[in-house]
């Protein structure tokens, strides 16, 4: 079992950049898959990038396409989302997951352990 601790929310206004950061406990972390997801108000959760054990990433599609950079340190057991040109449409809660299995997944449901999450609230 992992648990996940994001942090790095606030906020933040149009325009600007944040850096979220998820610590994991246990000693497995290398071993699997991270993503990252956000969940605005009303809506569902909503895939935003991940990473594989060793590094090869994806940062989305749509809406945050260009504008992330998903990353991950093993010896610190944390995966970090860079995220620049923030916009008002970013704001949500953003969860940060572990996935065990092997092969990369945009679904939520496909991930094994969560974090609580971290606000990130964007002003126009």
């Amino acid at each position: 079992q992992v648990q996940l601790v994001e942090s790095g929310g606030g906020l933040v206004q149009a325009g600007g950049s944040l850096r979220l950061s998820c610590a994991a406990s246990g000693r497995t972390f290398a071993t699997y898959i991270m993503g990252w997801f956000r969940q605005a108000p009303g809506k569902e959760r909503e895939f935003v990038a991940l990473i594989t054990q060793i590094g090869v990433n994806t940062c989305s599609v749509g809406s945050v396409k260009g504008r992330c950079t998903i990353s991950r340190d093993n010896a610190k057991n944390t995966v970090y989302l860079q995220m620049n040109s923030l916009k008002p449409e970013d704001t949500a809660v953003y969860y940060c997951a572990a996935k065990r299995s092997a092969g990369r997944s945009t679904i939520a449901g496909a991930y094994d352990y969560w974090g609580q999450g971290t606000q990130v609230t964007v002003s126009s």
